[in-house]
């Protein structure tokens, strides 16, 4: 039996070691201050101890320790793979071999794929770990985090409030330190919102950087796969060995001076709750105070309402096919019909007006291919001279319009005095997600309730590598929020 005083050393160890990042932890076990086993036995006691948060749908414990005992002897034989025995969370619209991979959905609870999908491989051929699934809305199509199934995920700094979606249980996960990284999928806001909401950082790249073989998707227009993380330098990390991006980099700077912002209040700060709106006035200040400079901008009547119009239309228009094409193309026991007749009532209710084709609000083939020949490129010229004609490295704006709302208020949000549905939760993600661009939120503090804050960076398309080195320098201003009790 273990004495008072081993039980204290061994949780306190425990505490050292959950709050490592991705970097941080592949550094330590190649230099051998720790093992990959210790390290993976640290998170899956964390994960045991925050189960209420419901972050995960699938842990094998099992194969986590096999895992990490391989690493350590590859340590030993002389590895220094980037991602050495470092365990990664994995969203479960994310095929992986071995692992059950339910998409969210009832249909495939006991569905095991025999391949990764892309980014897995290239995680694990770094040496990563698949540490297990993270729960998410079904079928990826929501943004409180509610799955009928396999239950509503919890946010970490207030159990009684959302996460986010889709991309819940990973940004749940690692906010509560259970891990240090996990996969997520956005399509109209899906990993940065749930960043923003759990106070970790989220990383969309431009779409078509990072690959999406193997991860069901909605919207070949808007889909991109991404990453949910506590530090901007993981994000990069992780960046790198998925996209094999490995380019010289000049030498980071480390101050703001020269750098220009542009934000555009009348369209990003129409609705918005007053704690986010003064902590995003408070960021302006310190980036100002840092030397940065901010130029405000307006993007013009009208510009958000058809942008979130037109980007629900390329959602709810493409996902039938995406998901048809999906399943068929990866081995996948099941059909979009069957998937449609078993999803919860208030999704398929959703599903019948404006995914299936006999749907009233189902839109024609005619407005598909203006949306698409028209509208979706004049929405990236129209961003594209946000940066352009005001010469600005980047737009920022708060990511989501409120901090993280109640689980008992369902849809139903209420943000400044105005009623509106958990879409609006995407309401300022949307325009970066119907332009392909890439973008990154950071956390920039705790509303007066303990909620996490989220300021969103974007850049120019194609300019990830710029994106992240400027947020890494962002993020210098404000820090990492506390870990969640």
């Amino acid at each position: 039996m273990q004495d008072n005083a081993t039980t204290v050393g061994a949780a306190s160890r425990d505490d050292e070691l959950i709050e490592l990042g991705v970097a941080a932890a592949a550094a330590a076990i190649r230099d051998g201050d720790i093992t990959s086993e210790a390290y993976a036995s640290a998170l899956l006691r964390r994960a045991g101890k925050q189960a209420d948060l419901n972050s995960f749908i699938t842990i094998d414990e099992s194969a986590v320790l096999t895992a990490a005992r391989e690493a350590d002897k590859a340590r030993a034989a002389g590895s220094t793979a980037p991602l050495l025995g470092v365990p990664i969370g994995i969203k479960d619209s994310y095929a992986t071999s071995g692992l059950r991979t339910t998409l969210g959905v009832s249909n495939l609870k006991d569905f095991v794929p025999q391949q990764d999908a892309d980014v897995v491989v290239a995680l694990r051929n770094a040496g990563g770990i698949v540490f297990g699934k993270n729960n998410l809305v079904e079928m990826s199509f929501g943004l409180t985090g509610h799955n009928s199934p396999y239950g509503q995920v919890k946010n970490p700094y207030g159990h009684d409030h959302v996460p986010g979606g889709s991309s819940s249980g990973s940004g749940a996960a690692v906010a509560a330190r259970i891990v240090p990284a996990s996969t997520g999928g956005d399509t109209v806001g899906s990993i940065r919102v749930p960043a923003s909401l759990c106070g970790v950082v989220g990383y969309k790249p431009t779409n078509g950087r990072w690959p999406g073989g193997g991860v069901a998707p909605i919207s070949h227009t808007l889909d991109t796969t991404g990453i949910l993380a506590r530090s901007v330098e993981d994000c990069a990390l992780l960046d790198q060995i998925v996209t094999r991006d490995t380019a010289t980099r000049t030498p980071q700077r480390s101050d703001l001076r020269r750098v220009r912002f542009a934000h555009a209040p009348r369209q990003y700060m129409n609705v918005i709750d007053p704690e986010t709106a003064a902590h995003f006035t408070a960021a302006l200040e310190s980036l100002r105070y840092a030397g940065a400079d901010i130029v405000e901008i307006d993007l013009g009547d009208g510009f958000m309402d058809t942008t979130n119009q037109m980007t629900w239309n390329f959602f709810f228009r493409e996902m039938r096919e995406a998901v048809t094409q999906f399943v068929a193309r990866n081995n996948f026991p099941v059909t979009f019909d069957e998937i449609y007749n078993d999803v919860k009532p208030q999704l398929k209710e959703i599903w019948s007006h404006v995914v299936v084709p006999t749907g009233s609000g189902y839109l024609s083939e005619e407005g598909y291919e203006a949306a698409l020949s028209v509208g979706r490129p004049k929405l990236r010229r129209h961003l594209g001279q946000a940066f352009t004609h005001n010469a600005a490295d980047a737009l920022l704006f708060p990511t989501t319009p409120c901090p993280a709302p109640r689980i008992d208020h369902g849809s139903n949000i209420t943000i400044a005095g105005h009623q509106v549905d958990e879409r609006f939760l995407a309401y300022n993600t949307i325009p970066t997600s119907g332009a392909g661009l890439p973008g990154i939120s950071i956390p920039i503090g705790l509303s007066t309730n303990g909620l996490p804050i989220g300021l969103e960076i974007d850049a120019a398309h194609g300019n990830d590598r710029n994106l992240l080195d400027l947020a890494r320098r962002v993020e210098a201003l404000f820090g990492t929020l506390p870990t969640p009790a």
